[in-house]
């Protein structure tokens, strides 16, 4: 039998560098004996000490132990779990600063990977910096040893659950209750039946959805009850996948809402279902979207990843028609009701897998003058291959992923022969490496 391989041995001593640069994720860069090393809360121009984390054939990773000098963006970040914590990644760098680097960090991934210039940049959209997160699953974990539970998410780098007591990113009605929610949790019989927490915050609801692995018992039910009624929240029970969510027995359901007061909309949503994290962001976001594109009764918008209407029906308020495309069936069905309880009649729904072939689709077969497209990180290059037929005047496309709407961006301007006119980051995540951003095509 062969015999296993053991973990090669990290180098223990410190090892002194200049950082070169930032990856994609936020990690500063450096070179040791021509490898290329990711190191944690390192920036620019800094000289570190770092111990490696670990170390692969072709790259390591490392975390700062000695700072000698410090950039000019840095900052003292603000969570005292900064660094443990794996939510963020970004809070030792200067609020403006962090929009600054993911605006350079989308410029590169543009010319690198697209092979595409940014002609125009828009100006940055911002948001508030903490307290803005309305969505999160959180992790939940008994830890016999010290007869406590700890409720948040995982560390840096790690699969354990971090030792956490707040969360000042998240919307403070849960961001400051992770302690209240792990004492309550001990006191369940089923506290190590309890892996997971899904959060869904509206405008006026707090929703939060406990897995169980086990049903549980009456007692517990009413533990629950009484600290949601303490803490206005709703608390409900999910034994398998999402369409498994139901609330407390006796308590009614709470369907959270979030409004786009300038376009006088309300959307319903599912605890489970996605919604953009950041309601301000959003807000803008959207409005900065139909700014744009500009919507006529005369045009014709296919809303590409549409989940549950976020743009479809603000769109249908000003355009003659739109159609939107999703995945997700229940999301579809979801958008359909958002149509009607906000009274919206020039919309259509459909469910399609859009990495498929969807030419035999009805509404493929038809033409559309102007396209909005919001995919998943993986981005949108399957479906692309049909702008050819749809021949859109316009393409307004939305993404949490600079390097796949690059590598989109190239398609649509070297072979679909769209110009890309303005690109520009938008501060959905702050405190994070994560970028959202915005780019506009034109025939």
């Amino acid at each position: 039998m062969a015999k296993r391989s053991r973990k090669k041995q990290l180098p223990e001593t410190p090892v002194k560098v200049t950082i070169e640069s930032l990856a994609h994720d936020g990690r500063g860069v450096a070179h040791v004996d021509g490898k290329v090393i990711f190191i944690d809360e390192a920036l620019p121009g800094e000289e570190v000490e770092f111990i490696y984390t670990d170390s692969r054939k072709d790259y390591a990773e490392g975390k700062v132990s000695t700072l000698f000098t410090r950039a000019a963006d840095r900052v003292e970040a603000q969570c005292a779990h900064f660094g443990v914590c794996g939510g963020c990644s970004f809070q030792h760098v200067e609020s403006s600063a962090q929009i600054r680097i993911k605006q350079e960090l989308l410029n590169e991934q543009f010319t690198r990977i697209g092979k595409v210039g940014v002609p125009e940049l828009w100006q940055p959209l911002e948001g508030p910096h903490w307290g803005y997160r309305r969505k999160a699953r959180m992790g939940v974990k008994y830890v016999a040893k010290k007869n406590r539970v700890l409720v948040g998410f995982r560390e840096r780098r790690h699969p354990y659950l971090a030792e956490i007591d707040s969360c000042i990113v998240m919307h403070p009605i849960v961001g400051t209750k992770l302690l209240a929610l792990g004492e309550m949790i001990s006191e369940l019989t089923i506290r190590d039946k309890i892996p997971q927490i899904e959060v869904a915050i509206g405008d006026d609801q707090c929703v939060l959805s406990f897995r169980v692995l086990e049903p549980a018992t009456a007692a517990d039910q009413e533990r629950m009850r009484t600290f949601g009624h303490a803490h206005n929240m709703s608390i409900c029970l999910q034994s398998k996948g999402p369409d498994t969510i139901i609330p407390l027995d006796g308590e009614p359901e709470i369907i959270p809402t979030y409004a786009l007061p300038d376009q006088n909309l309300e959307f319903k949503f599912k605890p489970a279902m996605f919604t953009q994290v950041n309601y301000d962001i959003n807000k803008k976001m959207i409005n900065r979207v139909l700014e744009t594109l500009n919507l006529n009764e005369n045009d014709n918008v296919l809303d590409l990843f549409c989940g549950l209407g976020n743009f479809t029906l603000p769109m249908a308020k000003f355009a003659g028609h739109v159609v939107g495309i999703e995945g997700d069936q229940p999301l579809v069905n979801h958008a359909k009701e958002n149509a009607r309880h906000n009274g919206i009649t020039n919309v259509e729904f459909y469910a399609a897998d859009l990495s498929k072939d969807i030419s035999d689709q009805p509404w493929a077969n038809k033409k559309y003058n102007k396209i909005m497209l919001d995919p998943s990180r993986a981005g949108a290059s399957e479906v692309l291959q049909h702008f050819k037929k749809w021949q859109p005047e316009q393409i307004v496309y939305v993404s949490c992923n600079p390097s796949t709407l690059a590598r989109d961006a190239g398609i649509l301007v070297n072979e679909l022969g769209y110009k890309l006119v303005k690109a520009g980051v938008m501060d959905m995540f702050p405190q994070t490496g994560h970028v959202e951003s915005m780019a506009l095509f034109e025939k």
